[in-house]
């Protein structure tokens, strides 16, 4: 990371630039072990009373007393990506959205107001595509309300870290109250080595894939209290829905692996892929995958995507190994006094 203009450390940003993605450099305060600077990239979100706050990539806000800079710079809005398709933040965030779709929804300006008995933070959120058509307190009082009515949490899902993303609504979020509850990452990938994986037909062929869904489906996959009808209408949503299965070795046992699948134009979403632990690592999850990517690649797509929870690293290690890359990370924010 270069900084030096003429061989000297020099900051180049100033409050005009709040909105930005910015590299900057300070100075460590008390005994630092790795040196005396510390490096900071991510989108400068306020400087305020001598404080500058910068969001990264995966949300977290850095805290960094002004007098404390010693250079700083405007650098690119988004890394050039190594590999995957490209894509920006506003195209993943409808296709993603039309993946999962709530069982009610309302538009408060760009913003989708969603809602499914509680079934899932993503189908009980708000998605913000835009502005709200109306002053931030405004809208935030309109959405706890729209919320409370239906007994659910507040929340809003926004996004951090690549072109399109939210960083100053996160951080005007928790000005106001809200709080960070949860994060996860959409990895997104080529298609086309999902579909050919170095695998026996054999493993690919054992796959059963569906339009609908069973009881058995439903008794492998777990994510709900109660499979009402609410549940049902979310997983069957999307512009081409495929489920899969994989049945045990006995007719009681139930699914071995199953998966489900959403083909939106060029991309293919996967989801809901999980795997009975008495059956896990045989290859389940990739001929999961493979089955529906054949589908999908069928059907006309060439791009894949899906959502990793942070703290899940043996999810990370099969789809890093599928070929995908961290695309951008979203959160939901949740206001206090709805719990």
């Amino acid at each position: 990371m270069e900084f030096t203009a003429g061989g000297r450390l020099e900051v180049h940003i100033t409050p005009a630039d709040v909105g930005k993605r910015v590299s900057v450099r300070r100075l460590n305060e008390g005994p630092v072990t790795g040196g005396k600077f510390t490096d900071t990239v991510g989108v400068l979100t306020s400087w305020n009373d001598g404080v500058v706050l910068i969001t990264r990539r995966d949300g977290e806000r850095v805290r960094i007393v002004e007098n404390s800079l010693v250079a700083g710079k405007i650098v690119p809005a988004a890394p050039a990506r190594r590999r995957g398709p490209a894509a920006s933040y506003p195209e993943l965030a409808r296709v993603t959205a039309r993946a999962w779709q709530p069982v009610e929804s309302e538009w408060l300006g760009e913003w989708e107001l969603r809602a499914a008995s509680g079934f899932t933070r993503r189908a009980n959120s708000v998605l913000p595509l835009g502005e709200p058509g109306r002053p931030l307190d405004e809208a935030l009082d309109y959405v706890r309300q729209w919320y409370e009515k239906r007994e659910l949490p507040a929340y809003v899902q926004t996004a951090t870290g690549a072109e399109g993303t939210q960083e100053l609504l996160c951080a005007r979020l928790e000005e106001h109250g809200w709080e960070r509850e949860v994060s996860s990452e959409i990895h997104v990938g080529a298609l086309a080595p999902l579909g050919d994986p170095a695998l026996p037909d054999a493993d690919v062929d054992r796959v059963r894939l569906s339009r609908s869904f069973d009881e058995a489906w439903l008794r492998r996959y777990k994510r709900f209290r109660e499979p009402g009808a609410h549940v049902r209408k979310v997983l069957a949503s999307g512009p081409s829905v495929w489920f899969a299965s994989v049945p045990g070795a006995l007719a009681d046992e139930g699914p071995a692996a199953i998966g489900r699948c959403v083909v939106d134009g060029r991309w293919a979403g996967f989801m809901a892929v999980e795997v009975d632990p008495a059956h896990r690592r045989r290859g389940l999850a990739t001929a999961v995958m493979a089955a529906l990517s054949r589908q999908a690649l069928a059907e006309g797509a060439s791009a894949a995507w899906l959502q990793v929870e942070n703290d899940n690293e043996g999810a990370r290690a099969l789809y890093g190994g599928l070929g995908f890359a961290a695309h951008h990370t979203y959160h939901h924010y949740r206001y206090p006094s709805a719990r």
